[in-house]
């Protein structure tokens, strides 16, 4: 079909390019050979399953590894793969192989597609995204195979090492390991220490973003050469990371930790706070923890990762410049200064509507959620934000939503990945009317 260009902006692009993925997904995964039981499934799990692997989240309705066929789980995982990446990477990717250049227009939804600012050098980027993608995807893997192969065979290992590296990169939270028990995710693995890091690496390492990626290998260790927007990824990671895994473990020490030694309660805190940044794995049984570490995890997904990556949420740089507005606030500053550089308003305002609108959509859709259904609030507010946030942890009320309900679960996950700013601007979007100046007047407030 072809569309005209003055008709769809690039955000739309976007957000209709998403939905005719999760609208192609949903008919394969109908597909009688699809599932297991050889019927065809319905179509409610199917979109449901399709919006969760495009929208790289993990919220399932049914068991991965033994509700779907091979066929079914390659299906989620292509979807996992276009949805990490971008479907925009993917097409450029065909643009590379054809060796046919990409028009101004392209290159423009590109840009927008991976969240960066600049349409010079958007074709080395996107090599650098899909090369460095395979290396990492690949390197998991085969790391992964060390372990999987021994415990399930060289055909079923390599195919797990695959599935679960690809899921881990782009953060999507999908496993295999109900063929152990069913919706286990990771917990039969939950003192694997290798398995563990592997699975940790690749979720961070996706979840920084493809312009660190590209600042780290152009000026490699050199701290003062980064750009700002490096800086604060970096800290702002390491800060959420380890502070998180730090709260987690003081909160589990006498609950999910309790029969634990001090290793493993650090390795299942440390987990536990990479895979809340929008990964969706668990190797400890989200129900049977705290409702403080709850509480706790809702807010690691809430900011999600890093902008331009495989992961979702508001991202590290709204939360950081948030943070560092309140404190220059606080001290009576106009404006906040990091690492030499000084933030514009611009950031802010955008930091702002982008929290506003995600915390705003999340705690409506809890609204509507608990007026439906009977569930505990904590745990719906969990499920909501989890949704939104594209991380996919849940504390087992998934499979209990009733039909309205799990359409509005998939509406927060197509939200969260589309983002809800840039889903509102496509609806909304017109020509740039005449600047109107109304007179400003004093409010109180605080």
């Amino acid at each position: 079909m072809k569309i005209r260009k003055s008709r769809l902006s690039h955000v739309q692009i976007i957000a209709l390019g998403f939905g005719i993925i999760i609208l192609a997904g949903t008919l394969l995964l109908m597909l009688p050979f699809a599932s297991a039981d050889g019927y065809s499934a319905p179509f409610r799990e199917a979109l449901f399953t399709a919006t969760s692997a495009s929208c790289v989240t993990g919220l399932i309705l049914r068991d991965t590894a033994t509700a779907w066929t091979p066929f079914g789980q390659v299906v989620i995982l292509l979807l996992i793969q276009v949805g990490g990446l971008g479907f925009m990477t993917i097409a450029t990717l065909f643009f590379l192989i054809l060796r046919r250049k990409m028009g101004l227009r392209k290159r423009e939804i590109m840009v927008e597609s991976i969240n960066t600012t600049q349409v010079g050098g958007i074709m080395k980027l996107a090599k650098l995204i899909l090369l460095g993608t395979l290396f990492f995807e690949s390197l998991g893997a085969a790391l992964l195979a060390i372990r999987f192969i021994p415990m399930f065979g060289p055909g079923k290992g390599i195919w797990y090492s695959v599935f679960h590296s690809v899921s881990a990169f782009c953060n999507a939270g999908f496993d295999l390991m109900g063929v152990l028990e069913p919706y286990c995710s990771l917990t039969p693995l939950w003192n694997d220490v290798f398995v563990n890091v592997v699975v940790m690496a690749l979720i961070t390492i996706g979840g920084l973003g493809f312009l660190v990626w590209d600042d780290l290998r152009n000026n490699q260790f050199h701290w003062r050469s980064y750009r700002l927007h490096t800086k604060l990824v970096l800290v702002t990671s390491a800060i959420l990371t380890f502070g998180g895994a730090a709260v987690i473990l003081l909160l589990e020490r006498d609950a999910t930790g309790a029969d634990m030694t001090a290793g493993q309660k650090i390795l299942t805190s440390l987990f536990a706070s990479v895979s809340a940044r929008t990964a969706g794995f668990n190797t400890v049984d989200l129900a049977a923890q705290t409702d403080a570490t709850k509480l706790v995890t809702i807010l690691l997904m809430l900011v999600g990762g890093s902008p331009g990556s495989t992961a979702g949420g508001v991202k590290t740089t709204t939360f950081a410049v948030i943070v560092l507005f309140g404190l220059a606030s606080f001290r009576g500053q106009e404006a906040p200064t990091v690492f030499g550089r000084r933030l514009s308003e611009d950031a802010r305002k955008k930091s702002s509507t982008v929290l506003f609108f995600n915390i705003g959509l999340a705690l409506l859709a809890a609204t509507a959620i608990c007026g439906l259904q009977n569930l505990p609030a904590l745990d719906v507010l969990f499920e909501v934000f989890s949704a939104i946030g594209t991380v996919g942890m849940s504390t087992g009320i998934t499979r209990s939503l009733g039909s309205i309900s799990v359409y509005v679960v998939a509406a927060l996950m197509y939200l969260g990945r589309v983002g809800s700013v840039s889903f509102a601007v496509a609806l909304l979007e017109k020509k740039a009317q005449p600047p109107v100046s109304y007179p400003t007047e004093r409010i109180i407030v605080g």
